[in-house]
């Protein structure tokens, strides 16, 4: 049994609790309707840091102290930062719930950045930065949304860059905050053994001193496509070809989710069939949709050695032709299988049902009935699919390449998209 209620309070601030009483823990945190593509560009890297910096000490709290409020309850203490989306969330024992309200009121409110936790939280960046260019099927995905949103701050990697970074002033982090983090673009949420009443109560009396926002500061993504490639000493190459997709909240969302997994989501794909299992060209390949509230990305990724290159782009490419005529309904009812079945497992986690009623609430305005969405997986067709495959896979759209590693034996960008042009 499970009650889910949402209230908004008279500041704007929303608040949803899942009621799941036969657990003993509650998973609750913070989620922010701001990200990467809020940044200036100047100022690339700033949301992130943020997240790291309201760690980093209160009024009332030291970094020290934050941390161990919670862990020395068992609890667990975290936050990530997206293009659109920065959360902080905690996962403790139900009677410490309050406790957990105090550290997020206290972390997102009355955050001080002292000037020697910013450089010192600088240098630790820095060398995230660095892991993450070490880390060549990481940094590729960067360097895709470099090439496909250039010179915006939806393209822009996350974490920012070495000389952004080492220039982040205080000014700017709390401009930042101050710009992004209001009531109104907030979402607290709470899955697990907690009355919803009771929450409430707790959060009016903690999260009491921020603004609403001054009006709508998403600036629109426009993909244009394009290349990305750098030569390295790798033992492999890697490469992402992708293309547009459809937005989060388009109609035809979960025909894109279905085609990519189709095309590359799991062992029984036909990407990992054809290419790993018949062909031996690759350790790892795979396919995904990316989506987010005014776009999205279909991509491709293959790791492979580079003499094995000539060979595997043109299969790939013979794959993206075939996959919108060729649909089994054996095919469709596995892919809808994977889906369905994530989606609901992910529900067993306390922590994963928050983070997705959270991420409803901001891309939506609601939480989505979980019924209605397999409902809507349910409804996707043979046919659907040859129409998103035909729309992803347009010739009206310019691909993106993004390859990195040894790539003497990668065809030129241009042979590639006229392969496509030939197949399509």
């Amino acid at each position: 049994m499970t009650s889910l209620k949402i209230t908004t309070l008279s500041n704007g601030l929303r608040i949803v609790t899942d009621h799941v009483p036969s657990v003993e823990s509650v998973a609750v945190g913070v989620w922010v309707g701001a990200g990467t593509r809020n940044e200036e560009l100047p100022h690339n890297g700033a949301a992130h840091m943020v997240e790291h910096m309201l760690f980093k000490g209160t009024k009332r709290r030291s970094a020290q102290d934050i941390a161990e409020a919670i862990e020395n309850v068992g609890g667990h203490i975290n936050a990530y930062t997206s293009r659109e989306i920065t959360s902080y969330h905690i996962h403790l024992l139900k009677d410490d719930l309050p406790l957990a309200l105090d550290v997020l009121s206290d972390i997102v409110q009355h955050s001080t950045m002292p000037e020697d936790e910013i450089k010192r939280e600088r240098a630790v960046i820095l060398q995230e930065i660095g892991m993450c260019y070490d880390t060549p099927d990481d940094i590729i995905f960067d360097n895709y949304y470099e090439a496909a949103y250039p010179n915006q701050a939806f393209g822009a990697p996350i974490l920012g860059t070495n000389q952004i970074i080492s220039d982040m002033s205080r000014d700017t982090l709390m401009g930042f905050v101050a710009d992004n983090y209001t009531f109104d673009r907030m979402v607290i949420c709470a899955s697990g053994n907690l009355n919803h009443d009771d929450f409430i109560k707790d959060v009016e009396d903690k999260f009491n001193i921020l603004s609403k926002s001054n009006g709508d500061n998403n600036p629109p993504s426009n993909y244009t496509g394009g290349e990305y490639r750098q030569s390295r000493e790798l033992e492999q190459s890697h490469i992402v070809l992708g293309f547009r997709g459809v937005s989060r909240r388009a109609d035809n969302y979960y025909d894109a989710q279905i085609l990519a997994t189709l095309m590359g989501g799991g062992m029984s794909s036909r990407l990992f069939q054809e290419v790993r299992e018949k062909r031996g060209l690759v350790y790892s390949i795979y396919s995904f949709h990316s989506a987010h509230s005014d776009c999205g990305q279909f991509m491709i990724y293959a790791g492979t050695g580079s003499d094995k290159l000539p060979e595997l782009i043109p299969v790939i490419c013979d794959e993206i032709n075939k996959i919108g005529s060729t649909i089994s309904k054996e095919e469709l009812a596995r892919a809808k299988a994977q889906i369905i079945s994530y989606t609901l497992m992910a529900r067993e986690s306390m922590m994963s049902r928050a983070d997705r009623n959270a991420k409803s609430m901001l891309m939506y305005g609601e939480v989505r009935d979980i019924n209605k969405i397999i409902s809507q997986i349910n409804e996707v067709s043979i046919e659907s699919l040859g129409n998103m495959a035909a729309h992803i896979f347009s010739k009206q759209t310019t691909p993106t390449l993004s390859a990195l590693g040894p790539l003497e034996e990668l065809s030129a960008f241009d042979n590639i998209k006229k392969r496509l042009e030939i197949l399509i």
